[in-house]
């Protein structure tokens, strides 16, 4: 039997290193790991780092599994989008860039939730971090690093989520901290912890890196809507629910949607369901009350 050849099996095979990985995609190292976030794609630590240890290394069937991902096509026309508009731009074609931008590509995420997320259940035992993060960005000010519409799209997100969480009386605990209100909901025997902070005025720290933090939230966002959705239509309720202007205007906050059953019957705001009936306490406990009150009055 013929000796193996070195780096034809093995760990050699089996990870490559970011920059082989980057060579093979024929990516920037930033839309590689916008790429990998949006596919949740992590770097692996081989017990035998063939390259060196000081290298990150990805699993190579990971990598084979970004080449044939459409969002890996979207990103490049994007690019190549970006190249046009600047051209245009130099020359100063005002008719040429209007037609850019009507042309500009897109992408949507739907199928990327769909298979990080098999069943409902999946997708609801992780959106601990992605209601955090949205709850996090619809406090935050709209400056050039985050835009105004994302802001709002966050805020509509949350809203939504917590009208539901009010009308199916799913909220169990809250906590106070110094970092904010944690709250505890049960969905479908699940539970799902989440951070709201304080709204206090928010300083944007120079050190955070806005542009991974933006990806995260990218994909958050479609996998929040996707849950919403299938809350509402299993309570029987219309989704979205409708938006009052005028009540969002003065920050009505939720009293500002209202919720209708899928028959087109409003629901009234504290249309809620009802509340648990209470467990009885137990006789005992009275009379053990009445006992240690006998013994204070006695001592």
């Amino acid at each position: 039997r013929a000796p193996k050849k070195p780096g034809t099996s093995g760990h050699a095979v089996n990870y490559m290193t970011r920059q082989q990985a980057l060579k093979k995609l024929q990516l920037s190292l930033a839309d590689f790991r916008r790429l990998c976030i949006l596919k949740g794609v992590y770097p692996r630590d081989p017990s035998k780092k063939v390259k060196g240890k000081d290298k990150t290394y990805y699993a190579t069937k990971d990598i084979l599994f970004l080449m044939h991902e459409p969002v890996l096509e979207k990103i490049r026309e994007i690019k190549a989008h970006l190249k046009k508009v600047t051209k245009a731009r130099t020359k100063k074609d005002a008719a040429l860039l209007k037609s850019l931008e009507r042309s500009k590509p897109f992408y949507l995420l739907d199928h990327l939730v769909k298979e990080r997320f098999p069943s409902f259940i999946d997708a609801v035992r992780d959106m601990d971090d992605a209601l955090s993060m949205a709850t996090l960005y619809a406090h935050l000010p709209s400056t050039n690093k985050i835009k105004s519409d994302r802001t709002l799209n966050c805020r509509r997100l949350c809203l939504e989520f917590n009208n539901w969480v009010v009308h199916e009386r799913a909220l169990k605990k809250v906590f106070l901290s110094i970092k904010g209100c944690y709250f505890q909901a049960e969905i479908q025997g699940q539970s799902v912890i989440w951070l709201v902070p304080y709204e206090f005025s928010q300083e944007l720290p120079d050190d955070v890196d806005y542009k991974v933090m933006r990806t995260f939230l990218e994909f958050y966002e479609t996998q929040l809507h996707f849950i919403n959705f299938r809350l509402y239509s299993g309570s029987g309720l219309v989704y979205p629910p409708k938006l009052d202007a005028k009540l969002d205007a003065a920050n009505a906050g939720l009293s500002s949607y209202k919720m209708e059953r899928k028959d087109g019957t409003s629901l009234p705001a504290d249309a809620a369901k009802p509340a648990p009936p209470r467990a009885k306490k137990d006789p005992r406990l009275r009379t053990l009350r009445d006992k240690i009150s006998t013994l204070e009055r006695d001592c």
